[in-house]
């Protein structure tokens, strides 16, 4: 019997990794698609150091990760036919790329094995009472999926049993990203950022919409790559009873509540899932490019998106903000503002982000989809002394405290010497800015 090919793609660990379980020699490979590489410099940056990291760790336990470049169907069905493979075993996915994967290996007629390892609680696990496929309103599903009985932790290999005589493959040279504070990749960096945060959970509940406090955990690009296993995150909250550690394993939910939706309606990057409320878009390319720049003269909103382009990566509180001032404020359609997170978000995939976007656009699972966050209150909410604005929009540095969030009420004087935009020329009207 032959080994069995342990087909890696977005679970680039060996932690937990059901991918890696079972007896018999095991040929573990990642086949790097030159169709994704350009869509994101931060994320290709971080996937090459994963892969490197990875690779390390696969040879510390006697084998090593096979790299090869092109069509990952094709690569992965000329490798088990090169080792004579008895199975080829996958995590489960669920974008229309991963679950168009799956059937074109299943086509190959070779044994393909699904394994949980993306998600929690893996999409379809649990289903509404009155029928679908998946829930629509995350009540619901947080109390079925808060209940319902998850898998094991699955061990970690001390040693694999590789078969000899197969080329690994050069791993290319790690690109540059765009992003010149980004996080970098790789399990041991996660599993080291993972023991910090689990000592400060606590505090998730009280703070973690803080701007200028930043107590969140940043480990959801290592859960996009699966550097980190997500089921051994929500344990580990589900273990300590504080709010804070509760409020977090709710935002471990809503990760799995999107990929059941995604699951259910793979087209959710550009089909809006509510259609009724996805036909009154303006098409503004001025006032998009000066959302994505940061320069829509409003603090809280430019602060966001530089946060954005200098780290690869933006608190989740400026993300709503950010997303809500495009669709509700500026009247600009959702899609272009996805794909701009697309390519600087090291941790945006599909589901998660398409997600958000359409719930903040009032296209997707929000029962109050007509919902308009003012970024003012916003921002003297979660950002009172102008903390976060300051760090990011280096042009109001020197105002004072919670000013800053409305530079256009300061004297003329003052003004002049700030350098910073005005509202943008549609939305100068203060009164926008200060009703709920």
């Amino acid at each position: 019997m032959g080994p069995r090919i342990a087909l890696f793609t977005r679970d680039l660990r060996v932690h937990d990794n059901p991918v890696l379980a079972g007896a018999g020699d095991v040929v573990p490979l990642f086949v790097l698609d030159p169709r994704l590489g350009g869509l994101s410099a931060n994320r290709s940056r971080f996937l090459h150091q994963s892969l490197a990291d990875l690779r390390k760790s696969l040879q510390e336990r006697g084998a090593d990760l096979v790299i090869r470049e092109g069509d990952p169907v094709a690569e992965t069905v000329r490798l088990a036919r090169e080792v004579d493979a008895s199975a080829i075993t996958v995590a489960e996915d669920v974008t229309d790329y991963a679950q168009r994967r799956e059937r074109r290996l299943r086509d190959e007629r070779f044994s393909v094995e699904t394994v949980p390892g993306v998600t929690v609680l893996p999409p379809g696990a649990v289903k509404p009472s009155g029928g679908g496929e998946s829930y629509r309103v995350f009540t619901p599903y947080w109390k079925s999926w808060e209940k319902a009985a998850w898998r094991k932790i699955t061990a970690t290999p001390r040693k694999i049993a590789m078969p000899s005589g197969i080329a690994p493959g050069r791993l290319p040279k790690t690109p540059d990203g765009e992003s010149p504070d980004a996080i970098p990749g790789g399990e041991t960096e996660a599993r080291r950022r993972l023991s910090l945060w689990l000592k400060q959970i606590s505090r998730y509940g009280d703070e973690h919409d803080d701007l200028a406090a930043d107590n969140t955990s940043r480990l959801s690009a290592y859960l996009r790559f699966g550097c980190l296993s997500p089921l051994e995150l929500a344990l580990a909250a589900k273990d300590d009873d504080s709010p804070g550690a509760q409020a977090y394993l709710r935002q471990l939910c809503w990760r799995d509540f999107y990929y059941q939706v995604t699951a259910a309606f793979p087209k959710i990057s550009t089909q809006a899932l509510r259609e009724k409320a996805d036909n009154e878009w303006r098409h503004d390319d001025d006032a998009l490019k000066h959302w994505q720049d940061g320069t829509t003269g409003v603090p809280v909103v430019d602060a966001g998106m530089r946060q954005l382009r200098a780290e690869g990566w933006m608190h989740n509180r400026a993300r709503l903000i950010t997303a809500a001032f495009l669709t509700k404020h500026l009247g600009v359609d959702w899609r272009p503002g996805l794909q701009w997170f697309f390519r600087w978000l090291i941790d945006g995939d599909v589901p998660n982000n398409s997600g958000n976007w359409q719930w903040t656009a009032g296209t997707g699972n929000d029962t109050r989809p007509y919902r308009k966050f003012n970024p003012i209150r916003q921002a003297q909410r979660f950002d009172p002394e102008g903390v976060y604005v300051r760090r990011y929009v280096p042009e109001l540095k020197d105002v004072a405290g919670g000013a800053v969030h409305q530079p256009w009420r300061l004297s003329e004087p003052v003004r002049r010497g700030l350098d910073y935009p005005g509202p943008l020329e549609s939305h100068r009207d203060e009164a926008v800015w200060l009703r709920d």
